[in-house]
């Protein structure tokens, strides 16, 4: 399925199911939101990086207006629905300040692997731990999905944009798992470090060798 939707493009990745507040100042997007608030309609934010806008981005729908400044400035909740991907920017909508596109929506199974995901929360965990941080994400381990803690893991944008992409729960999940792989010896690396430099200049108390001349 295809149709147009205004677009509302950011230097951020927004997931399904997530909630994201925004703060609304520029005039086409306060038109934006009025609008899709009085209809009920959803938005779309595309992920911008390094100023160029890219393919994927996910529907959002508005829960909430918080706050309405005087200025005409608003305080928003939204709440992230499903993965799109655009087809064609339309850069003048007749009538509208705001840009739209044409999108449509890949197939996006969320249905992955129960005891991956348990491995990827304890290697999660063990990275918390190194790194003397707690989270807590209100789920129990095999209720998590991959969306629930990409936003967690020490992703560089990059790296978020390249899960949204990632069209099955499964591919999701091994691609947290090889993450977390990867850096965990290198945050474990950075700790004995840390304490090596903390005990540099202090009085060591070592074992002598004894050798046979």
């Amino acid at each position: 399925m295809t149709n147009f939707i205004p677009i509302f493009p950011l230097g951020i990745v927004v997931y399904p199911h997530e909630e994201v507040n925004l703060h609304i100042f520029e005039p086409r997007y306060k038109q934006l939101i009025n609008e899709c608030h009085e209809t009920g309609h959803f938005f779309g934010i595309p992920t911008v990086i390094e100023n160029k806008l890219q393919d994927y981005g996910t529907l959002v729908s508005i829960t909430e207006i918080t706050t309405v400044h005087e200025n005409g400035e608003m305080d928003i909740k939204t709440v992230g629905d499903k993965v799109f991907r655009i087809l064609e920017v339309i850069t003048q909508v007749p009538d509208k300040l705001y840009s739209g596109a044409i999108v449509n929506y890949p197939n996006n199974p969320e249905q992955g692997s129960p005891e991956v995901m348990r491995k990827v929360m304890s290697s999660l965990r063990e990275l918390y731990k190194l790194l003397k941080v707690s989270k807590d994400f209100k789920k129990q381990d095999e209720e998590l999905q991959s969306y629930d803690v990409a936003h967690h893991v020490g992703f560089t944008i990059e790296e978020e944009y390249e899960l949204l992409h990632l069209l099955h729960e499964r591919q999701r999940q091994e691609y947290l798992k090889r993450h977390l792989i990867k850096v965990l010896p290198l945050i474990a690396e950075m700790e004995n470090l840390k304490e090596k430099i903390k005990l540099n200049g202090h009085f060591k108390n070592l074992s002598s060798f004894n050798f046979d001349f």
